[in-house]
């Protein structure tokens, strides 16, 4: 198991800060990344369901959580405001993270997370600690080496209802009457 230190812990606020500078020089410049169709309609993830994938993940303040179709923010805002983390959703739809963005204002974490609109195929995941995510089969089937090239060991990375491909997770528990699935990337 790896220890995120202090140090992991600036980082995070350091990649939530270069985001919301990257956000806002968009914003001035006036140009919008493009978006493609969504690959599933979003439905919003229970809330003790959001709340037992993070506990699975066993998230920390040191982590920086990252919502792979983020929809409403409720996963990484819930990171923030309970566990202390900084946070990334990735979501396609601008409506979605217009919203994200006005929640996590209201409850007071937007200075630790940050809701970017991209296509979460193409979005740069690298300095997530914890991946979480309710896509599909088949989407998450095309994450996985994304998911494998990208994270750094000891990331852990939580979907609910859906494997991964055909990677065997290292937990499966059930929450409520759904499965949640935990994977860790290896040392390389």
């Amino acid at each position: 198991m790896t220890h995120y230190t202090s140090g992991m812990h600036a980082r995070a606020r350091f990649i939530v800060a270069a985001l919301f500078a990257t956000l806002g020089t968009v914003a001035l410049v006036g140009q919008q990344p493009p978006v493609r169709t969504p690959d599933i309609h979003w439905v919003g993830t229970p809330q003790p369901i959001a709340d037992a994938m993070l506990t699975l993940a066993r998230v920390t303040a040191e982590d920086v959580v990252y919502d792979l179709g983020s929809g409403d923010g409720r996963i990484v805002i819930l990171a923030a405001q309970k566990y202390g983390a900084a946070g990334v959703g990735i979501e396609i739809d601008h409506r979605l993270v217009e919203i994200s963005r006005q929640v996590a204002r209201e409850g007071q974490v937007a200075d630790r997370v940050a809701f970017i609109e991209d296509d979460l195929f193409s979005a740069d995941i690298s300095s997530a600690t914890v991946v979480t995510m309710w896509l599909s089969d088949s989407v998450n089937a095309r994450l996985e080496a994304k998911l494998k090239r990208e994270l750094h060991p000891g990331a852990r990375i939580v979907s609910h209802q859906f494997p991964i491909g055909t990677w065997t997770p290292d937990t499966t528990i059930r929450a409520g009457d759904v499965d949640l699935y935990l994977w860790t990337i290896p040392k390389r």
